[in-house]
């Protein structure tokens, strides 16, 4: 409870909350048993001492909300499929709304790299200010902006979502975004994500009628939090239109 009224409280400031520093969780894939099995990491062992070529191993990332899933170059297709088909069972351990992403050794993302310790993140942050030499790092820009997005999904997910209904928009601060869920086919395995989206674009200047729609507002300490626009699904309209005919026939009889 106390953790979540500090996100909370972040939250009604206007800012998107970072987590406490936390220790990455560690699993290596055990081919002959099919499975992950969790490792417990020395203190001292620094977690790139982990990266083997023969090895797939997978990272709980809380601050970012991540599931890090890293490829050995000497690691086979077989091993990828039925690492990439489990791996949802662990990420779902510890939250729905963490992104797995897939690395493969020698073409490691930036934002992995800092957060195994092969790079700085201050020597990061040098990289970013420099201009044209970080020209060519498009994806880890797109990586760090998209981070702060999955910290408002995982409030999402909290929240849930009434039965009945679909989400479609949410309003965080001044910004409004558009809500979908797709299901991803990764090497066989049907993985489920859940995106928002900017639709500053798309929507026109001046008053908006969330026609058939429904507000739900998120408050803390009278403040409001998120805004979500919720649609109601097929079968709740035709469950209201049943109810509706049955008192009109009652009526009817009386």
């Amino acid at each position: 409870m106390t953790d979540d009224k500090e996100l909370f409280e972040t939250l009604k400031k206007g800012e998107i909350p970072d987590k406490e520093e936390e220790k990455l969780i560690v699993f290596q894939f055990n081919d002959q048993l099919g499975e992950f099995e969790e490792l417990e990491v020395e203190e001292g062992v620094a977690l790139e001492e982990l990266l083997d070529p023969d090895f797939i191993l997978l990272f709980v990332d809380h601050k970012f909300f991540r599931v890090w899933l890293w490829h050995g170059s000497n690691t086979t297709t077989r091993m990828k499929f039925i690492a990439a088909k489990i791996s949802p069972k662990i990420r779902d351990k510890y939250g729905i709304g963490y992104k797995i992403t897939a690395v493969d050794e020698g073409n490691e993302m930036k934002g992995f790299k800092v957060r195994v310790g092969i790079i700085k993140e201050r020597d990061l942050e040098k990289e970013k200010k420099v201009g044209p030499a970080y020209a060519g790092t498009v994806e880890d820009l797109e990586l760090l902006e998209e981070l702060s997005r999955e910290k408002i999904i995982l409030l999402l997910e909290k929240t849930g979502i009434p039965e009945g209904y679909e989400r479609k928009m949410v309003i965080v601060k001044n910004q409004l975004f558009g809500y979908r869920e797709y299901e991803r086919n990764y090497l066989g395995s049907i993985i489920k994500e859940k995106k928002i989206f900017p639709l500053q674009e798309q929507v026109p200047d001046g008053p908006y009628l969330a026609e058939n729609y429904v507000a739900r507002m998120l408050f803390s300490y009278n403040n409001v939090v998120l805004t979500e626009l919720l649609e109601k699904t097929d079968k709740q309209n035709s469950s209201v239109k049943e109810k509706s005919k049955k008192n009109d026939e009652k009526n009817s009889e009386e």
